[in-house]
C-alpha cells in the first residue's frame, strides 16, 4: 500500500469514460466502504448511508434517469435522451453517498452534510490507495427529487454525489492546483 502522504499528495480525479473493468472486488468494495463510513460524525448520527450500482443496476438507474430528462424536456433528441441513460455506465462501479440530515439540538444540518462529504472523499481515497481510478460527481440528476424518489431516497435525503470507481484506462494528468499563497491566510 503507498505512504499515505505520498498518495494523497498524488490523488487526482479519473474521468469515468477512462475507466474500464474490472472495479473493485467484494472484499475492496466492502473495505472502500467501512473506510467511508470512518469519518468525523458530531453527535454518532451516521448522517449518510450508500447506494451500489453495479452490473445491470447501473442501467437500471440511468433508465430512470432519462425518463425522468424526457418528461422534463419534451424537446430533447433520442440521442441526448440516450446520454442521459449512460450517466452510470462508464465506471464498473458507482456508489451514490446519501446525505441524512436529521433535527438534532447540537448538530446542525451543515455539520451533517460535511460528514456525508468527508464520507464521500474517504471513498474517493479508499479506491485509490487501492489502485483504482474514482472520480466524485454530482450532475443535474442528483438534485432533482423525481429521480432521487426514484433511487429509493426518502424525502428528508440527497445526494452528497456518484463515486465512480473502476480500472484506469490510461495515465491521468494533474490538473492545475491553487497556490498556497492564493489560498492560506494567518489569523
Amino acid at each position: 500500500m503507498p505512504d499515505a502522504i505520498e498518495l494523497l499528495k498524488a490523488r487526482r480525479s479519473v474521468k469515468p469514460r477512462e475507466m474500464t473493468a474490472p472495479g473493485p472486488s467484494p472484499a475492496e468494495l466492502e473495505t472502500i466502504l467501512m473506510i467511508g463510513a470512518r469519518v468525523p460524525d458530531h453527535g454518532k448520527l451516521a448522517p449518510w448511508r450508500f447506494i451500489i450500482f453495479e452490473g445491470d443496476a447501473r442501467i437500471r438507474a440511468g433508465e430512470i434517469i432519462a425518463k425522468v430528462f424526457a418528461k422534463k424536456n419534451p424537446q430533447a433528441s433520442a440521442a441526448n435522451i440516450e446520454v442521459e441513460k449512460k450517466r452510470l455506465t462508464d465506471a464498473p462501479l458507482v456508489i451514490g453517498v446519501v446525505s441524512s440530515t436529521r433535527p438534532h439540538p447540537k448538530v446542525p444540518p451543515w455539520e451533517q452534510e460535511l460528514s456525508a462529504g468527508a464520507s464521500a472523499m474517504n471513498i474517493v481515497t479508499a479506491a485509490t490507495a487501492l489502485g483504482y481510478g474514482a472520480c466524485w460527481l454530482t450532475g443535474w440528476f442528483a438534485f432533482d427529487r423525481e429521480v432521487l424518489d426514484g433511487f429509493g431516497l426518502r424525502p428528508d435525503e440527497k445526494f452528497a454525489g456518484f463515486i465512480h470507481v473502476g480500472t484506469r484506462s490510461r495515465p491521468s494528468e494533474d490538473r492545475p492546483r491553487p497556490s498556497l499563497s492564493d489560498i492560506v491566510t494567518r489569523f
